[in-house]
């Protein structure tokens, strides 16, 4: 079989001439699918374009000719019109049997089974599909295919060129210049305004066909070295002022720069008979495609920065190096891009940088981290961007709600600078609050803590004032990592962590990695979870790779030398887990004490209850157990069997439930009876309202995130513990239907400070 370099120059070396030819567009369309159809050994070869928003057929070679011009399908509508609407390459040996295969009886296609489609892209956008098929059930080769794909990309500079695309399907300016709204989800919040400033100007490959294949690869070749001095560049000149996660994330970036793969794939795309920028875009294409397909978040997040260095790359070699970063900014702008690149991002001047806005995204995306380290407002998985947003428009970024505005009107431009002086303000007197207690009315100290994960958060410590921290999520060094985080790399971040944190205490978690935060170069047996936060991930996971946790445990006790180390083993499901997870760290500390070495002065043990389940065995946990933590996330939506990402369940989710609230009630009472400690380390406790709620059945430990603790001190400085109290026992002797409205009406009544 040849190679799919091979067939695909096959096809070009044809092509070219058919394009340098003077005959009508039709004509050249007519020679091109007759040449597929002979080079791919099709007894069907079809070219369908995107015209006025419908995919009309527009050549064909096997099909009825009748139907040419006369069929036609709606994005969505038929195989075809899913191939358009998804940009997705579609391969089946029988046809019928898709959901979305329509019959069209004018192309008398009923005696083909077997059918192939892929996209023709311009500019990012799907202006038409290619087709084969054969009479014959089977699938097309990955050669094939590949072959197929590197035809579309020379076949959307012929219509193009044309004349037969349709130009409302790849315009770059908005269609409207109204007012408009366009929501997002949030990765770094904040508010902002600007000038809307795309990170690059769109770069439109127009000639596809190599000449000479040498010349080419000599092009790549120089572009790959300039675009690896540039990222060398730019991670020596990255500041921070502390280390921490993010360079780690720089340093994963440059692996990528470095990555043999991927040049050796442009190079075969160049084999085929591309040029170097069509080849850069080929695999680019193909790249995209696969993100699309991949569920794992982490995953996905690594192949958005191969599509930033593509960018890059293609840039170079286009001799088109002008980004909106090297251009300079000239106003407050919010920055738009479809993905950004960590090393991207640095490359701006801060001072007029205000916000990002994402096509795409993740909050575990690198550059989520590195804006977060920055401060820097982003917006993600904004649709449309090109659509509805032009160069220069004026926008309203307000990532606490999830929304941009752009070209606003007077009134919405009033109302965003109102609501801004008052988050200003409320900031302002939430700083004030550093200082001072988080003392109810009544006199009862409640514990404010943070919940953190990389080196700078711990920063928030003295920002905040927050007495310690509660959560220190380890996995996130594993996230943000290459590859597995060596002993002496965690011992650092933990050392330098309490360091940093001072007389005041840090919980180490355990690492909580499976199930929905899968890593990449940690193989996992089983396959797809088709439940993964109920997987196997957590405590479950490193009880059975015990070395993983050795390591960890060691890290931990090393960096923790002569101070008090308080460790938290999370998901525990039965006492027993938490028992042999102990015996685990007590084992490496033996074996540290045995040679010589320091250890911890005292080590303290906790278990988070997350899993339902591990409330039954309270009376086996607790006396084993120096602290217990409540995670309210996990646990919520295990008791209401409510997916906690699913926005229909919203409703079911709801951390006011009486249910839930019974429910820590009476863990609270059972710890209280065995003088354990508890505290709440999630995202409930960061709430004011539900804050209140947890004082009154007796949480008197919270660990929230920083930006939390200002509102949260306010509302405890303003509460009576005793009346609120009452309150609740009030509440849950006899449940009204809306819990949330009941302490609503009681907070307002008692002048409760719920801002």
């Amino acid at each position: 079989m040849p190679t799919a370099a091979a067939s695909a120059r096959e096809i070009l070396v044809r092509l070219h001439d058919v394009m340098a030819s003077r005959t009508p567009a039709q004509a050249k369309l007519n020679q091109v699918v007759g040449i597929i159809g002979e080079e791919t050994d099709s007894e069907v070869c079809s070219v369908y374009l995107l015209r006025e928003g419908v995919l009309e057929l527009f050549a064909t070679r096997g099909l009825a000719q009748e139907a040419v011009h006369v069929t036609k399908l709606a994005l969505g509508e038929g195989l075809v019109g899913t191939i358009a609407e998804r940009g997705e390459v579609l391969n089946l040996d029988e046809a019928a049997s898709h959901p979305d295969f329509r019959y069209m009886p004018e192309t008398g296609e009923e005696r083909f089974h077997s059918f192939a489609g892929v996209p023709i892209i311009r500019r990012e956008r799907v202006v038409g599909v290619l087709a084969v098929q054969h009479a014959e059930q089977r699938r097309y080769a990955d050669v094939e295919i590949e072959a197929l794909l590197t035809v579309a990309m020379v076949l959307s500079e012929l219509i193009a060129n044309a004349g037969l695309i349709d130009t409302g399907a790849v315009t770059d300016r908005p269609q409207s210049t109204a007012a408009v709204r366009i929501p997002g989800q949030k990765l770094v919040e904040g508010m902002a305004s600007g000038a809307a400033v795309f990170h690059q100007p769109r770069i439109v490959v127009e000639h596809t066909v190599a000449e000479d294949t040498d010349a080419e690869r000599h092009r790549v070749y120089a572009a790959f070295d300039k675009m690896r001095e540039q990222i060398d560049r730019i991670a020596r000149e990255a500041e921070f002022g502390v280390g921490g996660e993010h360079i780690e994330v720089i340093e994963t970036y440059k692996m990528f720069a470095y990555d043999e793969g991927w040049a050796r794939r442009i190079n075969e795309a160049i084999d085929s008979g591309l040029t170097a920028e069509a080849a850069i875009e080929r695999v680019q294409q193909r790249t995209r495609q696969r993100m699309r397909q991949i569920d794992d978040p982490l995953l996905a997040d690594r192949m958005h920065d191969l599509e930033d260095l593509a960018n890059r790359l293609l840039r170079i070699v286009s001799g088109q190096m002008g980004t909106a970063a090297q251009l300079g900014l000239r106003q407050d702008t919010i920055l738009i891009a479809r993905n950004l690149g960590p090393a991207e991002l640095l490359e701006y001047d801060r001072r007029r940088l205000k916000g990002v806005i994402l096509e795409e995204g993740s909050l575990t995306a690198h550059v989520t981290i590195v804006a977060r380290a920055m401060g820097v407002p982003v917006l993600g998985r904004v649709r449309d961007v090109r659509r509805l947003i032009a160069e220069g428009d004026q926008l309203l970024l307000d990532v606490t709600e999830g929304n941009v505005f752009v070209r606003p009107s007077a009134a919405m431009e009033e109302a965003f600078d109102a609501k801004l002086a008052l988050r200003q303000k409320r900031k302002a007197a939430f700083a004030a609050l550093r200082d001072v207690p988080p003392v109810t009315k009544d006199g009862h100290r409640v514990t404010l803590m943070i919940n953190a994960g990389l080196r700078d958060d711990v920063g928030a410590l003295d920002i905040t004032g927050a007495d310690g921290i509660g959560l220190f999520r380890t996995e996130f060094q594993f996230l943000v990592s290459a590859t597995l985080p060596q002993r002496e790399r965690q011992q650092r971040l933990y050392r330098e962590v309490m360091e940093t944190a001072g007389d005041r205490p840090v919980v180490f978690r355990t690492i909580d990695i499976g199930g929905d935060k899968a890593l990449p170069y940690l193989k996992l047996e089983g396959g797809h979870e088709e439940n993964p936060a109920m997987g196997w991930r957590a405590l479950r996971l490193s009880l059975e790779r015990d070395g993983l946790m050795k390591v960890q445990a060691r890290a931990l006790l090393e960096a923790g030398a002569g101070r008090t180390l308080n460790v938290m083993f999370p998901m525990v499901s039965e006492a027993w887990e938490f028992d042999e997870a102990k015996a685990l760290f007590e084992a490496q500390r033996d074996w540290l004490t045995g040679r010589g070495k320091r250890a911890p002065n005292e080590v303290r043990y906790g278990a988070m209850l997350e899993v339902p389940a591990l409330a039954e065995q309270l009376d086996l946990l607790l006396p084993a157990v120096d602290f217990l933590s409540i995670g309210t996330n996990d646990l919520t939506q295990f008791l209401f069997a409510a997916d906690r990402a699913n926005p229909k369940l919203a409703e079911r989710y709801d951390w006011l439930s009486s249910s839930i609230l019974r429910f820590l009630r009476r863990v609270v009472t059972a710890a209280r009876e065995q003088g354990v400690p508890v505290a709440v380390c999630g995202e409930m406790g960061g709430r004011p309202l539900e804050a209140l709620a947890l004082i009154g059945i007796g949480i008197d430990r919270l660990s929230i995130t920083p930006a939390a603790v200002g509102p949260v001190k306010a509302m405890i400085r303003s509460l009576d513990r005793t009346a609120v109290t009452a309150e609740l026992d009030r509440l849950l002797a006899r449940p009204p239907r809306d819990m949330r409205g009941a302490l609503e009406t009681w907070a307002a009544a008692n002048g409760i400070e719920l801002a």
